[in-house]
């Protein structure tokens, strides 16, 4: 019989939709429950794609003796963290300040209130390597409850208590200058991994917003060292595991330093942002390597993770159905051997593939299969012949049983891909890519905004076109704004600077403290037992970088010194935290380096059937200035009429021919129909 969860809209809390555990969501109601029945809440929380909160369930969530014990002794709240990142954010900082880790599946036995008094992560259903089951767990939980109330009244308390004292105050802090963001870099060298790239050992992650902070610190100082690290580290990843050689996309981690083994679960997140940086990698360079994993992960998210609705899902999982021998198992969908290439290749192509991707006899992964690389010592082929090898591969790959994909729209993570889609598009003449962004950016709009006077909100999620009932956390807001001011900037369409700027004006009106800082929730939003505030990187820009940089942006387009100065003073985070932990808050630096650059303002004006325009204004976008913000369409008269940018205004041709305008501080260069002046105005320009 199903239970509580069977209404709910996330597919993460519908897989426990039939488990033998009497679930409740996260919930008033479950709380009322737990209060009237005199028992703990036992808060489970994870995400689809999680392949060990796959295993949790299944060895202990289906396990009847299990669920009974769990139904009688306490309330069972499910919780999905990508649908309540807030109760999620809360209550992992619990966990990794009381056990020094943290991660998926997250175990919390929390009092009526809310309040946590003991924590884990994943138990095995019998102990294992020092390990206490997870019905070991249940019943010294419930003999701590029953037999000393008061002992555990006084730890939930004191818990609370250290976590409402971890109060940040970057506030007074100034904005970060030239000097912290060199400091940055230094504390990055020395971190870097110069024989496999990255940062790091094992597991090791995609750096995507350092990778963005690199680029964006050589265009504006020259540092070659910081170039080279960007690029070193996208070819190791392009060439490992962790890249779908035969599909294009990336899987969130290497379990490994060198980037070979991947767990297997693809995210829209990843993608999204690794995806623009491979095309500002290319931007910056020229390279082809570049160009290529940029145009196959973004064809990889339309392909596989675009909704039917026109928005973005949420992720792959890592485990489906292997075909040998009919179990679930990680990574099976993307595992080869020798042989089996043999089967689909014939013997010779066979041979050829596995000496270019690196499969071997052994096997690089489980059971003697290999993911497929690119290693540097491969064979060298002509590319058509590769080229028809990798469509046959996938084509058969095609067979397999597909993993599962998680069909949520996350907001957040949708206003990501809208960017490296738009400036994909742009960038490499796919008009279809800008396509594709402008109907996920549609969707955002119809199904997740409500702006109705004294209400207006941004929700956080939507699956099959309904949208869900989270309310968006400070990551939607300042994720939706940043892809809306890159799609403003690709089509020239100034309703997408009018959406970002309603987004901004949210952030400023419901997140923001008094000394500037952000919150990670609104000011009216559910109540926990502490507000999330977390300036931080996860494998997502953070919320508060992420709307202090759509803040920074937005003032650049309208000329709003409120909008900048929210900006410099969310920034001050950024003043105090890079110098000290680079590795955690790269997107605060990538926008520090926007706002010391200025960031650029370029307007280009001229007739729309002009085809010179066309050629200015991709010049424009190409430029490497970091944060440069780009309007293009008619001059705007003084009285309004005309473009639909406020940095168009009174904006004349020049000989009646497309013209740019490069402002920065408040001092404008010379007005150019050149494109090639115009790329040296912003910097190194790939043609």
């Amino acid at each position: 019989m199903p239970n509580r969860l069977a209404n709910e809209t996330s597919p993460y809390l519908l897989q426990h939709a039939e488990n033998p555990v009497d679930w409740w969501p996260w919930s008033p109601e479950a709380f009322a429950e737990a209060r009237e029945r005199g028992v703990p809440v036992m808060l489970s929380v994870g995400y689809s794609s999680c392949h060990w909160c796959h295993v949790m369930a299944h060895e202990s969530f289906e396990d009847e003796l299990a669920a009974a014990y769990m139904n009688e002794h306490f309330v069972n709240v499910k919780v999905d963290r990508e649908e309540r990142p807030d109760v999620d954010a809360v209550y992992m900082e619990a966990v990794q300040a009381a056990t020094g880790q943290g991660g998926w599946p997250m175990t919390v036995f929390l009092t009526p209130d809310a309040e946590p008094f003991y924590f884990g992560t994943y138990f095995p259903p019998e102990p294992r390597h020092g390990t206490p089951s997870f019905m070991q767990i249940l019943e010294g939980v419930r003999t701590a409850w029953v037999g000393r109330p008061e002992e555990v009244a006084e730890v939930a308390q004191r818990i609370v208590r250290d976590l409402a004292g971890r109060q940040l105050d970057y506030g007074k802090a100034g904005a970060p200058g030239p000097g912290e963001l060199a400091q940055a870099l230094l504390g990055l060298t020395r971190e870097y991994d110069a024989a496999r790239g990255g940062f790091g050992g094992a597991p090791k992650f995609p750096p995507s917003m350092v990778l963005e902070f690199l680029l964006r610190h050589h265009a504006r100082t020259g540092a070659e060292g910081a170039l080279q690290m960007a690029a070193d580290t996208c070819e190791a990843m392009a060439r490992g595991g962790i890249y779908d050689q035969l599909g294009g996309g990336f899987a969130r981690y290497s379990v490994d330093r060198e980037w070979v083994v991947p767990h297997f679960e693809k995210m829209l997140y990843d993608n999204a942002l690794l995806c623009r940086v491979y095309a500002h990698l290319w931007r910056a360079t020229g390279s082809d390597l570049a160009r290529r994993v940029a145009l196959e992960t973004a064809d990889f998210m339309v392909r596989e993770l675009r909704t039917t609705e026109g928005g973005f899902a949420s992720a792959l999982d890592a485990d489906s159905e292997d075909p040998l021998t009919g179990e679930h198992a990680e990574g099976a969908y993307y595992a080869w051997t020798p042989a089996r290439l043999a089967e689909v290749l014939g013997e010779a192509d066979g041979a050829l593939a596995a000496a270019y991707f690196g499969v071997t006899d052994e096997g690089t992964f489980e059971h003697g299969t290999s993911v497929l690389q690119l290693p540097q010592d491969g064979p060298v082929v002509e590319a058509a012949v590769i080229a028809g090898i990798r469509e046959r591969l996938l084509a058969a790959r095609a067979e397999r049983p597909a993993p599962g994909r998680d069909d949520k729209v996350v907001a957040a993570w949708n206003g990501l891909a809208i960017a490296a889609l738009a400036e994909c598009g742009a960038y490499f003449d796919r008009p279809d890519l800008v396509e594709r962004a402008t109907e996920a950016a549609d969707l955002l709009v119809r199904v997740h905004f409500d702006a109705a006077a004294g209400r207006a909100r941004l929700a956080r999620t939507s699956k099959d076109g309904r949208v869900g009932a989270n309310a968006g956390v400070l990551e939607d807001y300042g994720d939706v704004a940043e892809g809306f001011l890159a799609l403003a900037s690709v089509t020239g369409e100034g309703v997408w600077l009018e959406f970002a700027g309603f987004l901004v004006d949210l952030v400023l009106d419901r997140f923001t403290a008094e000394d500037g800082s952000l919150y990670d929730t609104a000011h009216d939003a559910e109540q926990l037992i502490r507000r999330p505030q977390d300036p931080t990187d996860t494998a997502a820009p953070s919320g508060w970088t992420a709307a202090a940089g759509a803040l920074l942006s937005y003032a650049a387009h309208t000329g709003s010194q409120a909008h900048r100065s929210a900006a410099e003073r969310a920034l001050g985070v950024v003043h105090a935290l890079g110098p000290r932990v680079p590795r955690f808050i790269g997107h605060g630096l990538a926008v520090a380096e926007a706002l010391v650059d200025g960031p650029r303002e370029v307007a280009v004006v001229g007739h729309l059937e002009d085809p010179a325009l066309a050629g200015l204004h991709r010049t424009a976008l190409l430029g490497t200035a970091p944060g440069a913000v780009v309007a293009v369409g008619l001059p705007r008269a003084a009285d309004g009429s005309g473009g639909e940018f406020p940095l168009l205004a009174e904006r004349t041709l020049v000989r009646d021919l497309p013209t740019a305008y490069v402002c920065r501080h408040f001092v404008c260069a010379r007005p150019t129909t050149d494109p090639v002046e115009l790329g040296d105005q912003l910097g190194a320009v790939h043609p």
